[in-house]
Protein backbone atom coordinates (compact mmCIF):
# COMPACT_ATOMS: atom_id res chain seq x y z
CA UNK A 1 0.00 0.00 0.00
CA UNK A 2 1.21 3.50 -0.71
CA UNK A 3 0.68 6.45 1.59
CA UNK A 4 0.39 10.09 0.68
CA UNK A 5 3.04 11.25 3.19
CA UNK A 6 5.86 9.63 5.23
CA UNK A 7 4.22 10.91 8.46
CA UNK A 8 0.42 10.98 8.75
CA UNK A 9 -2.12 11.76 11.46
CA UNK A 10 -4.34 9.03 12.84
CA UNK A 11 -7.44 10.75 11.39
CA UNK A 12 -5.92 10.74 7.89
CA UNK A 13 -5.27 6.99 8.10
CA UNK A 14 -8.79 6.46 9.43
CA UNK A 15 -10.18 8.32 6.39
CA UNK A 16 -8.15 5.93 4.20
CA UNK A 17 -10.21 3.06 5.63
CA UNK A 18 -8.26 1.79 8.64
CA UNK A 19 -10.51 1.13 11.66
CA UNK A 20 -9.78 3.36 14.65
CA UNK A 21 -9.39 0.32 16.94
CA UNK A 22 -6.69 -1.07 14.63
CA UNK A 23 -4.83 2.26 14.60
CA UNK A 24 -5.02 2.44 18.40
CA UNK A 25 -3.59 -1.08 18.61
CA UNK A 26 -0.66 0.01 16.43
CA UNK A 27 -0.15 3.10 18.60
CA UNK A 28 -0.11 0.99 21.77
CA UNK A 29 2.38 -1.47 20.25
CA UNK A 30 5.00 1.13 21.25
CA UNK A 31 7.54 0.24 18.57
CA UNK A 32 8.18 3.71 17.20
CA UNK A 33 5.22 3.36 14.85
CA UNK A 34 3.15 6.19 16.31
CA UNK A 35 3.42 8.90 18.93
CA UNK A 36 1.63 12.02 20.11
CA UNK A 37 2.69 15.36 18.67
CA UNK A 38 2.85 16.77 22.21
CA UNK A 39 2.89 14.00 24.86
CA UNK A 40 2.17 16.52 27.63
CA UNK A 41 -1.31 17.20 26.23
CA UNK A 42 -3.86 14.38 26.63
CA UNK A 43 -5.76 15.31 23.47
CA UNK A 44 -2.71 15.80 21.28
CA UNK A 45 -3.06 14.25 17.79
CA UNK A 46 -1.35 10.91 17.17
CA UNK A 47 0.96 10.74 14.16
CA UNK A 48 2.24 7.62 12.40
CA UNK A 49 5.48 6.81 10.59
CA UNK A 50 3.82 5.22 7.56
CA UNK A 51 6.85 3.07 6.60
CA UNK A 52 7.00 1.46 10.06
CA UNK A 53 3.21 1.23 10.19
CA UNK A 54 3.16 -0.65 6.87
CA UNK A 55 5.72 -3.18 8.16
CA UNK A 56 3.70 -3.61 11.37
CA UNK A 57 0.46 -3.90 9.37
CA UNK A 58 1.86 -6.76 7.27
CA UNK A 59 2.92 -8.62 10.42
CA UNK A 60 -0.36 -7.92 12.29
CA UNK A 61 -3.40 -8.39 10.04
CA UNK A 62 -6.77 -7.06 11.15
Amino acid sequence: MTYRLPIMRQQELHKMGFPMAYLNRAYRANQGIAWKINPDKPNSPIIFDTEKFEKWRKANPR
